[in-house]
């Protein structure tokens, strides 16, 4: 007789139920994908600059229009809860103080991408697509380049558009200069 093994995935209650319980502790980098808690790669000083001058950058741009969460969680579902370095979301005055953003207030997510870019573009791409979450940018630290994905049907985005040094990125109407968000010059 033949065993058979089975995987035992947690959901986004049990994820919080072990981070109060202190088996999770606060300075964790961990997201919930797909039932798994994953371990987020360590922040080197280039992708944190860029973390730090995008989010003066998106917070200006986007003033009174949408509210910019900063590697916080978003609640795609019962058994996902990434934490995007960016999440764009529809402005609230409440700032999301009741619960964490999901899927419907999403306008868009950004990813700063160095040791996590197969990750980002291979299992995160599918996942926020799924969620129709409308723009999907991994700023591509290693190859200097950024890719914006949209039109997202049946888990997947349809289109795909790479923008380099000297281009301008359009995101949600807004436009963002390649060499200004890369710290190139």
């Amino acid at each position: 007789m033949e065993t058979v093994v089975s995987k035992r995935l947690i959901n986004v209650d049990e994820y919080h139920k072990i981070a109060e319980i202190g088996i999770l502790k606060p300075d964790d980098r961990l997201e919930l994908i797909n039932g798994v808690i994953y371990e987020k790669t360590p922040i080197d000083s280039k992708h944190a600059a860029i973390v730090n001058k995008l989010a003066g950058y998106l917070n200006e741009l986007f003033k009174g229009f949408a509210v910019i969460g900063v590697q916080n969680p978003i609640k795609l579902d019962y058994k996902n809860e990434p934490e995007p370095d960016f999440a764009i979301l529809k402005y609230r005055s409440d700032f999301y103080t009741t619960a964490h953003p999901v899927p419907s207030d999403m306008l868009a997510i950004i990813e700063v991408s160095n040791a996590s870019i197969r990750f980002d573009k291979e299992v995160k791409a599918p996942l926020y697509a799924s969620h129709c979450i409308p723009e999907y940018c991994i700023i591509d630290l290693e190859n200097n380049q950024i890719e914006v994905r949209s039109n997202p049907k049946e888990g997947i985005y349809s289109k795909t558009q790479l923008f380099l040094p000297g281009d301008d990125v359009c995101l949600i109407d807004k436009k963002l200069s390649v060499n200004h968000v890369l710290i190139i010059g």
